[in-house]
């Protein structure tokens, strides 16, 4: 075994439509005004302009996602750890051809 540490990078792409851009920025405007998110004054009224003035809906999202639903990808796993994660999110021009193709299941085999 060696001594250097051997790290891997797992890649996840997922492309999602938008189906109530309301809905979906209210849902991140309570995040950001909620009690327990850490933000200042300042930050919060800056966060929500954010939101509210992304057509994309990206900015909505961002908020939305919970970075523990992220780790569970790999939680199962003992013989790892997760070191680092990082997360974007960003307007899509919608799935690929090549996603369309492919089936999305897949075998444990």
């Amino acid at each position: 075994m060696k001594d250097e540490p051997n790290y891997l990078r797992l890649t996840v792409e997922l492309t999602v439509e938008v189906l109530d851009m309301e809905a979906l920025q209210a849902a991140a405007l309570a995040e950001i005004r909620h009690p327990d998110a850490d933000l200042t004054e300042e930050e919060r009224t800056e966060q929500a302009e954010l939101v509210s003035s992304d057509p994309s809906g990206a900015s909505a999202l961002q908020w939305l996602i919970e970075p523990d639903h992220v780790l569970q990808l790999v939680d199962h796993i003992s013989d790892i750890e997760p070191r680092e994660a990082v997360l974007g999110v960003e307007p899509s021009e919608g799935p690929s051809e090549e996603e369309d193709d492919e089936e999305h299941d897949h075998d444990h085999a």
